[in-house]
C-alpha cells in the first residue's frame, strides 16, 4: 500500500485502527515522513479500490485525465510524482538505463551473498575495536626462476640485546587491541567507526630516514615498532584477538626505505621455543616497485638470521626473538614482510567470483553459503561433481571432503587448496574422471574472521577451532559446527572415502599427514596406503616417514579425529611446512606457491591411484607397509634392549605403542571455553538433559497394548511353571543324580552353577530383545507353546541333563559326561537367527541346577 499523494482527503473524526497501524508501520521503516493526517483512511481505501483499483490514476488526478489520455504516460507520471514526493522514501523501484522509471521491485540484496558479475564482492567485516585503513592491497603471483636455498648460518650472527621503549622511540603502535578478558561483541564493514588515526610518526623532512610502519589491513599483524638505532627496529606482534598468546604470523608494511643501508628487524615476543628459522628458513619480502617495473613478487630475503630466547622475562612466560638484516632494493619504496605467502579472504572471494562467472566451471561447481562466521563473514561451500545421467548413478558416487584455514595464520593450506581447485575444475581427462566418480565437498576457508584480522590460530571466540569440533555451541563456533553437521548429513547419504584438512607447520620441513590408526583387523594398515601413495607421487615434497597415525587424548576435538570417529576411515590432517624440502631434487630449498599448488594436483592424482579398480598398486603398498612396520618394531625392541621373535605375533602389536606422539606438531592444548561461554554451555547441556527426560514414549494402539499385556502374562506364567518344575526335580531326584554323576563333572557343575545362574537371565533378555525388534511372537503362538511345554513336562521323565542346545536335548542323557561338558561349553550361547522364532523351544533352554 503506497502513501497517498493527494492532500485533499478529509480526515475521519475518530482515528481509524488501520490508519493508525499504517502510520506507525511506514514511519518505522522510514517510508513515511509526513503527518498522520496525510494518510488516507481505510474507508477511503476500501471505497476507491472497490470502484477502481487504479485510483491513483483517476482520483487525485481527475483534472489531468483530459491532458494525459495515454495510460502508460499516466503510470510514468504517477511513479515520477511518487519518487519526488517528500512523503515517500523508497529505493526498491528500479530505473532503466535512460533514467525512466521501470515499475518493478529491486531483488533482495545479498540474501545469500552469491556472486554475480554485476555486483561487488562482499566487504570483510571486522570487530568494532579494529581500525582499518581504506586501502586495497594486491600482490602479484610470481615464481622465482632459481631455487631459493635455506640460509646457512655462519656462527657469527649477532644477537641484539632487547632494549625496549626505555632506550628506544616508538614509531608505530596500535591503540586498542582486545586481549584476554574481553570478548567479541559485534562487527561492521570497515571496523572501528570514526576517523582513522595516523599511527606512524610524522617525518621531519626529506632527510628523515625513519621507516613508516603499517599493519591495519586485511591479514596484517604488527602491534608495535620501536626504533632503537638509525636502521634498527624492535617489533612486537599482536596476539590473537581476545587472547594473550599465539604470536607467530606477521605481515606488515614499511615505507620511506633507503637502498644502500642495512636494516635490522627483531621480533621480540614469539612464543615457540623451536622454529624453522633455526634451520635456515628466511622471511618473505615484497617490493611494490619491483612488482611494477620487473614483475617480481614475494621472495625469500634476509641475512644474519637467528632465533633465540629473549633476555627480558616478564615472569609469566618465556619469549623468543627472531632477528634478520635486509637491504631494500630501491629508495622511497613500499615493501611488505610476511611469515609466509599471504592469502586473504578477499583473494578467496576474487577466485570464487571467477569460478562463478565461468560458464563451464559453474556447471559442475556449485557455490553455496555454508554459514556465517561470528563476525558475519560468509563461509563458502563448494560442491564439485559432474551431472549424473540417472539417480542411481548419482547415489553411487562416493564423497571426498576437503577444508583449509581453520588456523588463519597457516596460509600454505590455502595455496594447496588453490592448486587442488585449479586442477579439479580444469578440463583435464583425469579431472573429468574424478568429477564423474566423486562428489567433492570443499570448504576453502573455515575461519574467515581470523584470516581477516591477522590471527595465527584462533577465531574471534578466542579459541583454537581445531580443538572444538565436538562443540554444541552453534552460535559461538558456527564454522566448525556447520561443517561437522554437513559431513554428518553427507554420511547419511553416501560413503565418505576421504576427509583432509589442510594445515601449516612451523617446526618441521616437508609435507606430511597425520591420520588415525584403525583397530579393525579387516582394514589393518589401510589408513596408511593413501599417504604412502602420495609420497610416491610427490617424492621431492612429501615425506611418509614424517607421517603419524597416533590418536592422542588431547587431539580428540580435532577435525581429523572427530571425522574418524564418525566413520571416515581415511581421515587426515595435511601439514605443509612454512619452510621447504629436504628431499630429492628440492633438497634444502624453500617451497614456492607453485610447489604448494602442485601438491593439490598430486592429491587428485593419488586419489585416482587409491581408487583404481586394478588393486595392484594398493596391494603393493600394503605389502610395503607391513615390511616397514616390521622394521619399525624390530627397531623399537632394539632400543629397549629386548630380543623378540616376531614371526608369528608381530602383527598383533598395538601400533600406538610403536609410534611417537605428535607433540612435535604445531598443536595447542585446548583452553576450554571462554568464561563468557561457560554459562551458555551449561545451559545447553541442562536443556539437553531435560529434553531427554521429558521425551515421551510413542503412544501405542489398543491392539499393541493388548498384545504386550498378553505377552507379559504368558511370560510370567511360563516362569512360574519352570520354577515349579525345577523345584520338583531338585526335591525328587537330587540324591540319585549326584550318585550317578562322575566326580569331575559334579565338581565342574557345582563350580559353574553360579555362573550359569547369571547367564540365564542374560540369555532370556537377549532373546526377548530379538523378538521385540522384529521376531515378536503372536499371543496365540505363545499359548500353544506354553500348552505343549506343560504336556511335555508332565509326560517326560526327569533327566539330570545339562544342555543349552534345544536340538540335542533329547539325546543328551545318553552322552558321556565329558562330551556333555564340552557340548555345554560349545553351546553356551546358542546361535539363533533374528528371523527365526527361538521361543518355540524356550522351555528346554532351562539349565538344571542341583543343591
Amino acid at each position: 500500500m503506497f502513501p497517498a499523494l493527494e492532500t485533499e482527503v478529509k480526515q475521519e473524526t475518530l482515528p481509524d485502527p488501520y490508519e493508525d497501524f499504517m502510520y506507525h508501520h511506514l514511519q518505522y521503516y522510514g517510508y513515511f515522513k509526513g503527518h498522520r493526517g496525510s494518510l488516507p483512511t481505510s474507508a477511503t481505501h476500501q471505497h476507491v479500490w472497490k470502484n477502481n483499483p487504479r485510483y491513483l490514476l483517476s482520483g487525485s488526478f481527475g483534472e489531468r485525465q483530459g491532458m494525459i489520455p495515454d495510460p502508460l504516460q499516466k503510470e510514468k507520471l504517477l511513479y515520477s510524482l511518487m519518487l519526488s514526493s517528500p512523503l515517500l522514501k523508497s529505493r526498491q523501484l528500479l530505473h532503466d538505463e535512460f533514467g525512466e522509471v521501470n515499475p518493478c521491485l529491486r531483488e533482495p540484496r545479498d540474501l545469500f551473498t552469491f556472486f554475480s558479475s554485476s555486483g561487488p564482492l562482499q566487504a570483510p567485516r571486522w570487530p568494532i575495536e579494529c581500525e582499518v585503513i581504506k586501502e586495497n592491497l594486491h600482490h602479484i603471483e610470481w615464481v622465482p626462476p632459481q631455487p631459493e636455498y635455506f640460509y646457512q648460518p655462519t656462527g657469527n650472527e649477532k644477537l641484539p640485546e632487547i632494549v625496549g621503549e626505555e632506550k628506544g622511540t616508538v614509531v608505530f603502535q596500535l591503540d586498542s587491541v582486545p586481549t584476554e578478558g574481553s570478548y567479541f561483541t559485534s562487527s561492521r564493514v570497515g571496523g572501528k567507526r570514526g576517523i582513522i588515526k595516523e599511527l606512524a610518526v610524522t617525518l621531519q623532512g626529506p632527510e628523515d630516514k625513519t621507516l613508516l610502519f603499517e599493519s591495519r589491513f586485511e591479514s596484517g599483524n604488527l602491534q608495535k615498532a620501536v626504533r632503537v638505532d638509525t636502521y634498527e627496529y624492535e617489533l612486537t606482534l599482536r596476539t590473537d584477538l581476545y587472547t594473550n598468546k599465539h604470536t607467530q604470523w606477521f605481515y606488515f608494511r614499511v615505507q620511506n626505505t633507503r637502498k644502500d643501508a642495512t636494516y635490522r628487524f627483531t621480533i621480540v615476543n614469539l612464543l615457540k621455543p623451536k622454529s624453522l628459522y633455526t634451520i635456515g628458513m628466511k622471511p618473505l619480502m615484497y617490493s611494490q616497485l619491483d612488482a611494477k617495473t620487473h614483475n617480481i613478487g614475494w621472495r625469500r630475503e634476509g641475512n644474519e638470521i637467528r632465533y633465540y630466547k629473549n633476555n627480558r622475562d616478564d615472569g609469566q612466560q618465556a619469549f623468543y626473538c627472531l632477528t634478520w638484516t635486509i637491504q631494500f632494493p630501491h629508495d622511497q619504496d613500499t615493501c611488505f614482510f610476511a611469515h609466509f605467502y599471504p592469502y586473504t579472504y578477499t583473494d578467496l572471494q576474487c577466485y570464487l567470483l571467477s569460478v562463478a562467472n565461468n560458464p563451464v566451471q559453474s556447471q559442475f561447481c556449485k557455490l553455496r553459503t555454508l554459514c556465517r562466521s561470528l563476525a558475519g563473514n560468509t563461509v563458502y561451500l563448494l560442491t564439485i561433481t559432474n551431472p549424473s545421467q540417472t539417480p542411481q548413478e548419482a547415489a553411487a558416487k562416493k564423497a571426498v571432503v576437503l577444508s583449509a584455514r581453520v588456523h588463519p595464520g597457516e596460509s600454505n593450506g590455502s595455496w594447496i587448496m588453490k592448486g587442488f581447485l585449479d586442477f579439479i575444475l580444469s578440463n583435464s581427462p583425469d579431472a573429468q574422471l574424478l568429477r564423474d566418480i566423486f562428489v567433492f565437498k570443499v570448504v576453502p576457508m573455515l575461519n574467515p574472521d581470523g584470516v581477516i584480522v591477522g590471527n595465527y590460530r584462533c577465531s574471534l571466540a578466542g579459541r583454537d577451532l581445531n580443538r572444538h569440533y565436538k562443540t554444541i555451541l552453534k552460535e559461538s563456533f558456527p564454522c566448525i559446527w556447520y561443517t561437522r553437521n554437513m559431513i554428518k548429513r553427507l554420511l547419511e547419504e553416501r560413503e565418505v572415502l576421504l576427509y583432509c584438512d589442510f594445515h601449516g607447520h612451523s617446526r618441521k620441513n616437508n609435507i606430511f599427514l597425520y591420520g588415525c590408526n584403525n583397530n579393525d583387523r579387516k582394514y589393518w594398515l589401510h589408513e596408511r596406503v593413501f599417504p604412502l601413495m602420495l609420497s610416491k607421487n610427490a617424492p621431492d615434497k612429501f615425506s611418509f616417514h614424517s607421517c603419524n597415525f597416533k590418536v592422542q587424548k588431547c587431539k580428540e576435538g580435532t577435525g581429523r579425529v572427530v571425522m574418524w570417529r564418525m566413520g571416515i576411515l581415511n581421515s587426515y590432517t595435511m601439514e605443509s611446512t612454512f619452510g621447504g624440502s629436504t628431499l630429492g631434487n628440492k633438497r634444502d630449498t624453500h617451497f614456492t606457491t607453485e610447489d604448494l599448488k602442485s601438491l593439490g594436483y598430486h592429491v587428485c592424482d593419488t586419489l585416482l591411484d587409491f581408487c583404481d579398480p586394478d588393486r595392484t598398486k594398493f596391494m603393493q603398498c600394503l605389502t610395503e607397509l607391513k615390511e616397514l612396520l616390521q622394521q619399525e618394531i624390530h627397531k623399537k625392541f632394539n632400543e629397549l634392549g629386548q630380543d623378540m621373535d616376531l614371526e608369528g605375533s608381530w602383527s598383533d602389536i598395538c601400533l600406538s605403542d610403536i609410534e611417537s606422539s605428535t607433540s612435535g606438531s604445531d598443536s595447542s592444548l585446548s583452553d576450554g571455553l571462554p568464561v563468557h561461554l561457560l554459562n551458555v554451555a551449561d545451559e545447553l547441556n541442562q536443556k539437553k538433559k531435560m529434553y531427554k527426560k521429558k521425551k515421551k514414549k510413542l503412544l501405542q494402539t489398543r491392539k499393541q497394548r493388548n498384545e504386550q499385556y498378553q505377552k507379559n502374562n504368558l511370560m510370567q506364567e511360563l516362569k512360574l511353571t519352570e520354577d515349579a518344575l525345577s523345584f520338583q526335580e531338585r526335591a525328587g531326584f537330587a540324591s540319585s543324580t549326584l550318585q550317578k554323576q562322575p566326580t569331575f563333572f559334579r565338581n565342574s557343575e557345582n563350580a559353574s552353577s553360579s555362573a550359569m545362574r547369571n547367564e540365564k537371565p542374560r540369555l532370556n533378555e537377549s532373546q526377548l530383545h530379538g523378538r521385540e525388534k522384529g521376531t515378536s511372537l503372536d499371543p496365540s503362538k505363545m499359548t500353544s507353546i506354553l500348552t505343549k511345554s506343560k504336556e511335555r513336562m508332565q509326560t517326560e521323565k526327569p533327566r539330570p541333563t545339562v544342555s543349552c542346545s534345544p536340538e540335542r536335548s533329547t539325546n543328551s542323557s545318553q552322552e558321556p559326561a565329558a562330551d556333555m561338558k564340552s557340548h555345554w561349553s560349545r553351546n553356551r550361547y546358542p546361535a539363533t537367527k533374528r528371523g527365526r522364532a527361538a521361543m518355540t523351544v524356550y522351555p528346554s533352554l532351562h539349565v538344571y541346577t542341583y543343591p
